[in-house]
């Protein structure tokens, strides 16, 4: 699987297309379509997938929708095949109620949106946030592997064992 980014709108949100061969996804589709048509070129999609609906990661989302006339998967609409990508949704809200993480883990990657960045986490102090959640969601996450890459919605990647070693909000003992 290639995964290739786009750095979109003012907020600089992460916008993702993964590929194998010619068919793609698009993830958080944010602004700017014009880049994010570009990245896909003539790669026929598939579905985009949503990590959560702040305008920052749906702000191209209607422009995609009318282009690609494609299959939206987000926290409504779990579907977890869609062609050759095979993934797993999980609930992780925290920054917004309807925040998941799609686990690709065939390829060890995890596209968590604005869960988790490197060395920190999501606002939970937004519309849609919880911290309770929050804690919830990063006692789950740290049960998966930790040699999982992690793809946020906004900065560098990194990885759950980075994460979990150097992030204060995943290291030590957290407790559900």
């Amino acid at each position: 699987m290639k995964i290739d980014k786009v750095i979109v709108g003012f907020l600089e949100e992460n916008c993702y297309v993964i590929s194998i061969n010619n068919e793609c996804l698009i993830i958080d589709p944010g602004d700017e379509f014009d880049k994010i048509k570009e990245l896909v070129g003539d790669k026929k999609v598939l579905g985009i997938l949503i990590t959560h609906h702040h305008f920052d990661h749906v702000g191209a989302l209607d422009e995609c929708i009318k282009c690609y006339k494609c299959e939206v998967i987000d926290n409504k609409n779990k579907i977890n095949k869609i062609g050759p990508f095979s993934f797993e949704i999980i609930d992780t809200p925290g920054h917004k109620e309807d925040s998941i993480t799609y686990y690709f883990k065939d390829n060890k990657v995890m596209f968590t949106g604005d869960f988790i960045f490197k060395n920190s986490i999501g606002r939970c102090d937004l519309n849609g946030g919880n911290e309770r959640d929050m804690l919830k969601s990063l006692y789950k996450i740290k049960k998966y592997d930790k040699d999982i890459k992690i793809y946020p919605g906004h900065g560098d990647e990194t990885t759950l064992s980075y994460e979990i070693e150097n992030n204060y909000y995943l290291r030590g003992d957290i407790n559900e």
